[in-house]
């Protein structure tokens, strides 16, 4: 994983006076334009490496800059292990298990025990209740072909239950409000594309590499387009489900409404998910307006209970 390999990366030229490309190539089983990659992503993060061509060349941490095991304090420390053991339970394999060991190595032994409380006061756990238990090693398929710039292939289907054949090139994995997404260059729509991955089937990694192309990450934020399509509609619902209504507004929007409700001021968009949204909330939500959203939700009412008549 990109992430471990440059911490790899960091912590080799600390220890040692000058590393080559091809060295740092053979050691993470990668190319050596992946490893210059790493080092001019490691020099935009602050860490000026130096590089030397010719014989006995390589890369090397600027004198001046050289830093040791001390650079990183109690909390620094403790913020990389956090963010290191978050993602090792969702994504398996030894890569994060491995980087954590390494950031281990870098705690002084006085200060030990202060990490390991810093640490723990904050636990992230990303890995679902329950869910599609394809999510899990097509995140590994997709990390490996990252990894190797190897082609993807898998069926797709879209919102509408269409489904087609897709090969694409990966490039970044993507956790979104709890769902996992990767962007990658679709060859049959040729451009860009920002596929979920529930709705994959058959993912396979291809022999075949590809040669990165350069590519914009994909838009997550959605405030200045939300601003110009989303209203806010009234709902009374009952106190059950108030947990589940503060996962899309703030308790600012409810007021108490006698001993068991609340009328809640909630954000919403006149499409298939807000409408699930809603009906997530069963008997104990009513839409009260704007009307026309209270008809709808008579309508789909209606539609469901007409499926159990006969």
């Amino acid at each position: 994983m990109k992430m471990d390999r440059m911490l790899s990366i960091i912590m080799l030229l600390l220890d040692k006076k000058r590393v080559s490309a091809q060295e740092l190539a053979d050691k993470f089983e990668v190319s050596s334009r992946t490893i210059y990659r790493d080092i001019d992503t490691i020099n935009m993060a602050g860490i000026p490496i130096h590089s030397t061509s010719g014989v006995g060349g390589g890369f090397e941490i600027m004198e001046n800059y050289k830093v040791d095991q001390k650079v990183f304090s109690s909390a620094d420390l403790s913020a990389i292990m956090l963010g290191l053991s978050s993602l090792s339970g969702m994504m398996q394999g030894n890569e994060l298990t491995n980087a954590l060991a390494k950031v281990k190595s870098f705690i002084p032994a006085d200060q030990a025990k202060d990490i390991e409380v810093k640490s723990n006061q904050l636990s992230i756990d990303l890995s679902p209740w329950i869910g599609n238990k394809n999510i899990q090693p097509y995140l590994e398929i997709i990390k490996a072909a990252m990894q190797d710039n190897k082609l993807l292939s898998f069926e797709y289907s879209d919102t509408h239950g269409n489904k087609t054949t897709r090969t694409a090139e990966p490039y970044q994995l993507v956790l979104k409000n709890s769902h996992w997404y990767w962007q990658g260059y679709c060859l049959i729509r040729k451009d860009f594309r920002l596929f979920k991955v529930v709705r994959m089937t058959n993912l396979r990694m291809q022999e075949e590499s590809f040669t990165a192309r350069d590519y914009q990450k994909p838009q997550l934020d959605f405030d200045d387009i939300l601003e110009t399509i989303q209203i806010t509609i009234k709902l009374r619902i009952h106190n059950a489900v108030m947990d589940q209504v503060l996962d899309y507004c703030a308790y600012e929007n409810f007021t108490p409404d006698g001993a068991d409700h609340y009328i809640v001021d909630f954000p919403f968009i006149e499409n298939e998910y807000c409408y699930n949204i809603l009906f997530s909330f069963g008997k104990h939500c009513e839409c009260l307006e704007p009307s026309h959203i209270r008809a709808e939700m008579k309508r789909r009412v209606q539609n469901i209970a007409a499926l159990y008549e006969n």
